[in-house]
């Protein structure tokens, strides 16, 4: 039991234990508008918590949810991030432990042998009974436990705790670009295989407009500048061929790279083509405030706030006294292990340790401007990222809306020129039209067939990057009460992204 002469050290500890000196984290204002400028022209529609949390089931392709499933259990910057989790997730661990008492339980025996050659031999050998050899035994058990006053050792913990929640979010924001960067890749994939089709089917109906115009020239019939258009039309289109083969093997790497894996592994699986996903209904858009609680960037941005703000106090904390309490007791003996424990070999001790930088106070106040210096960075980093967030939701549903009308159009372009091209051969059926008339309308066709992929292609792009913006469809939880400890989307709501 501790002295009476410590109970008013205890006293002081216990009455400010809900003390810290130091700025209490508020959450600043942060700069979002009240709405999103295109909410009103973008395709919503509610949508279920999981439905939202895996949007890329959105898209209805099974390959597209497998690679994406298999992206998440094994791509590399995932498991990087989770490394630095557990990192943080040590720090917090060695503040909590800075805040409880420790101990320590050490024990030794030792046997020595005096020399007689020294002057404190040749004393000791002229004592009558002197006993050359000599054993020693010690047990001890200690303890100590600086007693948290001001509050520096929690404000240390506050950072700490901060610090790990931003990294779980940073998890979380390497989640949702690893899922939006395979499910792009794939669209890419897609597009490729179809726009490479295309150009072949129209490098082939090149050539045969070649092969009928070069004949009518042969004939006569045909002016030479038409056979050298004809030629170089040909020439365009089979050049693009490569171009494409080139971008979708680079894609197909870029996806097993994704995916953790040598490139080359899910060529297989990826070689058949297959239609470009279409694009999904947006699910619950919301409102620029949700996204306070939606991107992890901003959650990550947060809580590096939180971090700076606690380290202030921290700082401050270093003005005032730090007092430990330190106790110890054991046994110890020189006569042998038996007397170890008796009450004659009995010790015990107890300290009061105060430690006060009181001639320090420049290098504190150094410190303490750093600290502060560091928390204005990271408002303005804050502020930044918010409007960096609202910026990136406003051109991503911009790019969806008009990417979606671009399409919309160029499908109808595509319907029309199917059209004319089937008058064009029923005209030639009935002997109105010629060959090459109709082989113009096959290569009109299908031109517009690959602006129509194009556009299609970058509209599904679009309802990804929108599904990125707005954080991969989490769910708002519910907000903190201005003043009060926060208490973040991070920590209750992290797991419910995917």
């Amino acid at each position: 039991m501790l002295s009476h002469r410590f109970a008013p050290l205890v006293l002081c500890a216990s009455v400010t234990a809900g003390c810290a000196v130091g700025p209490d984290y508020q959450r600043p204002e942060a700069p979002l508008p009240s709405h999103y400028m295109g909410q009103a022209a973008a395709p919503t529609t509610e949508a279920s918590a999981g439905a939202l949390a895996t949007w890329w089931q959105a898209f209805n392709d099974p390959l597209l949810t497998r690679l994406i499933d298999q992206a998440l259990a094994q791509n590399l910057d995932l498991a990087q991030a989770a490394a630095r989790v557990s990192q943080a997730r040590a720090g917090l661990g060695a503040t909590d432990a800075a805040l409880r008492p420790w101990g320590t339980v050490s024990g030794s025996a030792a046997r020595a042998d005096q020399s007689i050659e020294t002057p404190l031999g040749q004393v000791l050998d002229a004592t009558p009974g002197y006993d050359r050899w000599g054993t020693a035994y010690q047990m001890d058990l200690g303890a100590s436990w600086e007693i948290d006053v001001f509050g520096g050792l929690r404000r240390g913990r506050e950072a700490a705790l901060a610090d790990y929640e931003a990294s779980r979010a940073g998890e979380m924001a390497t989640r949702l670009a690893v899922a939006a960067q395979t499910a792009d890749t794939y669209i890419l994939i897609r597009g490729l295989q179809t726009r490479l089709d295309i150009a072949q089917r129209q490098a082939k109906t090149q050539q045969d407009l070649l092969s009928k115009v070069s004949l009518l020239h042969a004939k006569g019939l045909a002016a030479t500048y038409q056979v050298r258009q004809t030629q170089a039309a040909l020439a365009a289109v089979q050049a693009s061929i490569p171009v494409l083969r080139t971008g979708l093997d680079a894609a197909m790497n870029a996806l097993d790279v994704m995916l953790g894996v040598p490139p080359g592994t899910n060529r297989p699986a990826l070689e058949t083509p297959a239609p470009i996903p279409a694009t999904p209904t947006i699910a619950s858009m919301g409102s620029p405030a949700d996204l306070l609680q939606r991107r992890p960037d901003l959650i990550v941005a947060e809580r590096r706030l939180v971090a700076t703000n606690a380290r202030i106090g921290e700082a401050i904390a270093e003005y005032y006294p730090k007092f430990s309490l330190t106790g110890l007791i054991g046994s110890a003996t020189a006569v042998s292990g038996g007397n170890l424990f008796t009450s004659g070999a009995s010790e015990a001790a107890a300290v009061v340790g105060l430690r006060w930088r009181l001639f320090d106070f420049g290098r504190i106040n150094a410190q303490i401007d750093l600290a502060k210096g560091q928390d204005a960075e990271a408002l303005a980093a804050y502020r930044r990222t918010v409007l960096r967030a609202t910026e990136d939701v406003e051109n991503a549903f911009s790019a969806l809306v008009n990417r979606n009308e671009q399409a919309a159009t160029l499908r109808q372009g595509e319907a029309s020129l199917s059209q004319a091209r089937q008058s064009s051969f029923a005209a030639y059926s009935r002997g109105a039209a010629s060959l090459i008339d109709v082989l113009q309308a096959d290569d009109s066709l299908l031109r517009a067939s690959d602006a129509r992929a194009q556009a299609q292609i970058e509209s599904a792009r679009a309802a990804v990057g929108a599904f990125r913006s707005l954080g991969g469809g989490w769910q708002a939880p519910s907000t903190t009460t201005s003043g009060s400890q926060p208490q973040p989307a991070s920590e209750r709501d992290i797991h419910a992204a995917s």
